[in-house]
């Protein structure tokens, strides 16, 4: 402090101790020393006694004798000591890859959707038809700007605008006009009746191709209707290839979480859940909505059932991480750079930016080390993938080889001089869901 405090006669760091302290006052001087003690010791005991802590201590200062003896208490929650069950045999049944010809329509119908061609007809408007209409919302006197529009297009039937609309569009011909009441659902007015006036300008029905061979070579790169049914049927059943990888995933993480004991720390679930419904109602508000309008979209839902659900989310999400990090040092998985690269350059697609502005991200919110751990538990989930023997309902055995989540390989110079790219791989844990398993 002497280097810091200027007084008048001496040189900086020449200030006598005894004029410091009439100088600042002795009060200041202790206060210096518990700011300056607390921090280093609490972390070379954390050191010492090898603690993984979570969050933030609560310091109480025990004893305080000047010129002797400073002493304190820390209490902080730490990672529970886990005991792992076996885990060489591990074992998982997912559903069978079996591709149906009504999916298959399905999918088939949503290309004819996409060709389809709108026309215009003389009649009321039904389900299924596509209107031009205005709208006008009023609260009382006041047209609502936000609530109010010309021209927009709406397929009657979809109900995905506001509740009572397509009620009043249903039997309008082009040119008519009804007036309805709805709740607001957005905007600094959510929550209260409007009146809205809706006017419908023209009315048009979708024309569907026929399905055949035409539709075929318009559609695809296919000559005939049974070839791209074919083709469809292929990707069907690839899509639910790589569902069963995600099945599987998630069948093992609900193993360990029922064989393994994992005391929950409370006070790392009430921060969880406090930084989560803060950064939503940031959202919210962004979105200009509140709790209520957000719960009543959302099905009726009550807040104490959704603050229920989230809470077994959080308790499941940490228990997730713990199990996975026990068994990360049980087997001492280490992150090499190749990993940390080829998890940035995933990450960072999936983000659409480059991977130098998705790792100066990281370094700038210092999330470095959560991200590490992240991928620590990556690799882990995806050796006890490979390891488990995974087998559908009808008892045969699943090879997810070329699906499993792996951590993707960098690309290196020499995989660059043979024109072999990175190894992407599209079903890394994270994105088959290991994001639910962080904190």
């Amino acid at each position: 402090m002497g280097k810091q405090v200027r007084v008048p006669g001496f040189r900086p760091g020449k200030v006598p101790n005894r004029v410091l302290d009439q100088r600042i006052g002795r009060p200041v001087v202790l206060e210096q020393v518990v700011q300056h003690a607390i921090p280093e010791v609490y972390s070379e005991v954390v050191r010492e006694n090898q603690v993984r802590v979570l969050g933030q201590p609560d310091i109480e200062v025990t004893r305080l004798d000047d010129n002797d003896t400073l002493a304190f208490t820390a209490e902080v929650d730490v990672a529970p000591q886990l005991e792992l069950p076996s885990l060489e045999s591990l074992a998982v049944t997912v559903d069978d890859v079996e591709v149906t010809d009504e999916e298959i329509d399905q999918q088939i119908d949503v290309m004819r959707e996409r060709f389809g061609m709108l026309t215009g007809v003389e009649r009321a408007a039904e389900d299924g038809d596509f209107v031009s209409i205005d709208l006008e919302a009023k609260l009382g006197d006041e047209v609502l700007e936000d609530g109010s529009t010309t021209g927009m297009s709406y397929e009657v039937g979809s109900g995905n605008l506001m509740e009572g609309l397509d009620d009043a569009v249903r039997g309008l011909s082009a040119d008519e006009t009804k007036t309805f009441t709805t709740a607001l659902l957005s905007g600094p007015n959510a929550g209260q009746d409007a009146e809205v006036t809706v006017t419908v300008r023209s009315v048009k029905t979708k024309e569907l191709p026929e399905l055949d061979d035409e539709f075929a070579q318009t559609a695809s790169e296919f000559d005939t209707l049974a070839e791209l049914r074919e083709d469809v049927r292929t990707r069907l059943a690839r899509t639910k290839t790589l569902t069963q990888g995600a099945q599987a995933r998630d069948k093992i993480v609900e193993h360990l979480i029922e064989t393994v004991e994992v005391p929950m720390p409370e006070n790392l679930v009430e921060r969880e859940i406090e930084w989560r419904n803060q950064a939503f109602e940031r959202e919210l508000q962004q979105a200009g909505m509140d709790w209520d309008s957000f719960l009543q979209m959302s099905g009726g839902q009550s807040r104490e059932e959704y603050d229920s659900e989230q809470r077994t989310n959080v308790e499941q999400a940490v228990k997730t991480q713990f199990i996975l990090d026990a068994i990360a040092d049980a087997r001492e998985v280490t992150v090499d750079n190749d990993d940390l690269s080829a998890q940035i350059m995933a990450q960072a697609q999936r983000s659409r930016m480059s991977p130098e502005q998705y790792a100066q991200q990281l370094q700038q919110g210092g999330n470095i080390a959560e991200f590490v751990a992240d991928v620590r538990r990556t690799k882990t989930l995806a050796q006890l993938l490979e390891e488990a023997t995974i087998t559908d309902a009808s008892g045969n055995v699943v090879d997810l080889e070329a699906l499993r989540p792996q951590t993707v390989r960098a690309a290196t110079p020499a995989d660059a001089d043979a024109d072999a790219g990175p190894a992407d791989s599209a079903d890394s844990p994270d994105e088959a869901g290991q994001d639910d398993a962080k904190v």
